[in-house]
């Protein structure tokens, strides 16, 4: 199928009389005929779902869903991106360990990847995304067990050249994590490129409509983690009567262990609600991104012109440093977020900003609305001016991520706001 018809009819598969549409199965616990069947969930020797803290049908059938739009043996849902990008690198890295991340992320999960995973003894190496290969290499070490990337940058919208980095990650025996949020898989699938697990916060397209926080994990199953560095995935499981991830679940090893494991113990599993809600977001999605692409590289053409405009980020434009990688990656569309600098100081873009109507000042992105922010005081205030210096943020940068709306109400909307402009 293609991945159109796939937003529809994978992961939830109706019998004869039963309903069409997804239900909802709002229930925390499952009744079974025997305490032996439990036993056997419990042992993991059977299949079952034996609480929602762990797994529930309605959130199943959109992991099967997400899976194989992504073209992955298993997913695992959580209740937020950032959820999704701790539970993933936890799963294989523990107190004592290093990964390597590229530095133009979310500034989130800069903060989660140089702040909170430190206090756990866990350090991170970013690197310029556009660094060369030996550059990359200079930052392994004997204890690194993976690198981490976003596909397009939010908020740089730099092009993630995911073949490079996982031929690097791969010559030194670890995965090749990248968040996919932007792309999506309409956009962009990184298992065909190389990539090992992708995540996403599918509170941004994949839900559409800004009602729903949620994320998501991937497994490409193909990942070698009988290599001799992860040994948590071939040596027995003490907390499962010695399960052995590798020998037990074969290719979908690290997707049944974050499962079974982490999210066992750290609970942060969405609930049926959550499931069915981002469900119907993921049914238009194909429709949505067509939408969102067009109406965004309208915009970023329209304000490439403008004399009080500085730079402007988007890979759709074939003046940008990313075009021929966004050409190789996002053939399709680069994603309806587009970021630009207007010249001046802070206080223009904090000016235009405040002067839009239409689209509105929010601390979101990736809705189906046009929505504004200035990253610089809000998502990234955190970061020290070196920290937004390396992740492309100036002060006067605007994330503006482009709705469906008419492409005309939009531009007129900008051209108003930017009139307040000096």
């Amino acid at each position: 199928m293609k991945i159109e018809t796939q937003l529809l009819h994978e992961g939830y598969h109706p019998q004869n009389g039963e309903p069409r549409a997804l239900p909802i199965y709002q229930s925390t616990t499952y009744k079974y005929d025997s305490s032996e069947h439990i036993g056997k969930l419990f042992d993991l020797s059977a299949e079952g779902h034996m609480y929602s803290r762990i797994s529930n049908p309605t959130v199943a059938c959109v992991e099967a869903k997400i899976a194989a739009l992504e073209g992955g043996v298993g997913a695992m849902c959580t209740t937020s991106g950032q959820a999704a990008s701790l539970i993933c690198l936890l799963n294989i890295l523990k107190s004592g360990d290093h990964f390597i991340s590229v530095s133009t992320i979310y500034g989130g999960t800069i903060n989660l990847f140089a702040v909170t995973l430190k206090r756990f003894g866990i350090e991170c190496s970013f690197v310029s995304t556009d660094a060369a290969e030996e550059e990359i290499q200079r930052h392994f070490r004997e204890n690194t067990r993976a690198v981490f990337g976003e596909t397009i940058a939010n908020p740089a919208l730099s092009v993630f050249d995911i073949e490079k980095f996982a031929t690097i990650a791969h010559k030194n025996n670890v995965p090749l994590i990248v968040d996919n949020t932007f792309a999506t898989p309409v956009l962009c699938r990184p298992f065909e490129f190389g990539a090992d697990i992708v995540v996403h916060s599918t509170t941004k397209y994949m839900d559409g409509h800004a009602v729903q926080l949620g994320g998501v994990i991937v497994d490409s199953g193909n990942f070698d983690w009988t290599n001799g560095k992860f040994p948590e995935f071939t040596e027995p499981d003490e907390s499962y009567h010695g399960v052995v991830y590798t020998r037990d679940f074969g290719r979908a090893a690290y997707i049944a262990k974050s499962r079974v494991q982490l999210m066992r113990d750290i609970g942060a599993y969405p609930s049926a609600n959550a499931a069915f809600l981002l469900n119907l977001g993921l049914e238009t999605l194909a429709v949505r991104m067509e939408r969102h692409c067009s109406n965004a590289q309208k915009v970023a053409e329209y304000l490439s012109k403008s004399e009080k405009i500085e730079f402007v980020n988007y890979p759709g434009l074939k003046t940008d440093k990313y075009y021929q990688l966004a050409q190789k990656y996002v053939p399709m569309g680069a994603s309806g977020v587009i970021s630009f600098s207007i010249k001046g100081s802070r206080e223009n873009a904090v000016k235009f900003i405040d002067s839009l109507k239409l689209a509105s000042n929010e601390v979101h992105v990736a809705d189906i609305r046009t929505c504004v922010l200035h990253p610089a005081s809000s998502t990234h205030r955190q970061l020290s001016d070196g920290q937004l210096a390396a992740a492309g943020i100036t002060p006067g940068l605007v994330r503006f991520s482009v709705g469906i709306e008419n492409i005309d109400d939009i531009l007129e909307d900008i051209e108003q706001a930017m009139s307040n402009v000096q």
